[in-house]
């Protein structure tokens, strides 16, 4: 699902229209659900797709939010990056296409994989019994 510029920049912050539409990146240890430790699901913040179980997160140390897995494999997109002198694998919303982060092969779940995820780029949604 696509939608336009002046819609997004008309929903979005300008830290979140830059992240999920211009691969920004937001400055480490500052994004609001860097700390957040309540139950529930992140969703993305353009389309609201579930994307993440609280039960994935967890505290790497890298100043974003950090998850062992998606809550589906299809749920979260993936491309090569190749910016900034680096190649590293850029995490989507297979829904809406919009920028979430980068996943690395560091993670302490069954994956191995760890889901660097830009605070700005999701909405969080606390389960109703939390």
């Amino acid at each position: 699902m696509k939608y336009s510029k002046d819609d997004l920049k008309n929903r979005l912050s300008p830290e979140q229209y830059a992240v999920t539409q211009e691969a920004a990146t937001e400055r480490p240890f500052t994004g609001a659900l860097l700390n957040n430790k309540a139950d529930g699901v992140y969703k993305c913040v353009v389309c609201g797709e579930v994307l993440f179980e609280s039960g994935t997160k967890y505290d790497s140390g890298s100043g974003w939010p950090s998850f062992t897995d998606p809550v589906v494999d299809e749920a979260v997109g993936s491309t090569v990056d190749r910016t900034h002198g680096m190649v590293r694998t850029e995490s989507t919303c297979a829904n809406c296409g919009a920028h979430l982060g980068h996943v690395f092969p560091d993670g302490p779940g069954e994956s191995g994989l760890r889901y660097c995820i830009n605070s700005a780029a999701l909405e969080f949604e606390e389960d109703s019994e939390g």
